[in-house]
């Protein structure tokens, strides 16, 4: 039976949430006792040396992983608690994700690529003019039918972020979306991300290493060890430099 939704200000928290890998003298603790929130309308970084757990933080709070023991709320529905396919449900309408490496089907076209969460949903049609005007927000407008391989790896970017956006997402979890892209492509996505915030009151959590993605947001968590470390509203990236030196 699919959980009944709690009432909360917080579009995903987690609480007292622990992930633990393997067992006995071999179990590492990639998540130690993470209580967080995370508001609506509001562009979050989340950082930390590498293996420090920000990249299970993202895949235990948003369903694509499972906690130890502890809850990670999504829409103030507690995740732990659902099957895997209310899990697949809830991941299809509720949430949004960007990935590194895009994950567009290759023989679709750009504009079936963007729609295909919401064609999967039965029971929902896809906005045109939302699609329409985020598609032309995101310069893509003119590619809609072209296929993967027909595009720039700047395009498949965006047409990666119009898809996690297209289903209008409690939440998008974006897992180093700059990573592959150069720095002028990096600065347009996170221009995009910031107006999906600023225009549209997306939420949006990104996991990250680059100091210049986070300066784009309005609050940076730090972990280590799987425990949080540290947080700070509008960092300059002088300001996320010295953390992450202090950290490593």
């Amino acid at each position: 039976m699919t959980a009944e939704p709690v009432a909360t200000d917080d579009v995903a928290r987690l609480v007292a949430a622990t992930k633990t890998f393997g067992e006995g003298d071999a179990a590492v603790t990639a998540l130690d006792d993470v209580t967080l929130s995370f508001r609506r309308g509001e562009f979050t970084a989340v950082m930390g040396p590498s293996g420090s757990g920000k990249s299970t933080l993202m895949y235990c709070q948003s369903g694509l992983d499972r906690l130890t023991s502890g809850q990670a709320f999504v829409g103030g529905v507690d995740v732990s608690t659902l099957s895997d396919q209310e899990l697949s449900v809830l991941r299809r309408s509720k949430l949004g994700f960007i990935f590194q490496s895009f994950h567009l089907v290759p023989a679709l076209s750009a504009e079936e690529n963007i729609t295909l969460p919401v064609d999967l949903d039965s029971g929902t049609e896809v906005d045109r003019e939302f699609l329409t005007e985020l598609t032309e927000v995101l310069g893509i407008s003119n590619r809609l039918q072209n296929r993967p391989s027909q595009l720039s790896g700047g395009q498949r970017q965006r047409v990666a972020v119009a898809r996690a956006m297209i289903p209008r997402p409690d939440v998008i979890f974006a897992d180093e979306p700059t990573g592959a892209l150069d720095s002028k492509t990096s600065g347009e996505l996170l221009t995009y991300l910031r107006q999906a915030v600023d225009g549209l009151g997306q939420t949006i959590v990104m996991v990250t290493h680059d100091a210049v993605a986070a300066s784009h947001c309005d609050r940076v968590v730090y972990v280590q060890d799987g425990r949080l470390v540290g947080e700070a509203r509008n960092p300059s990236v002088d300001d996320v430099l010295g953390k992450i030196r202090e950290l490593s």
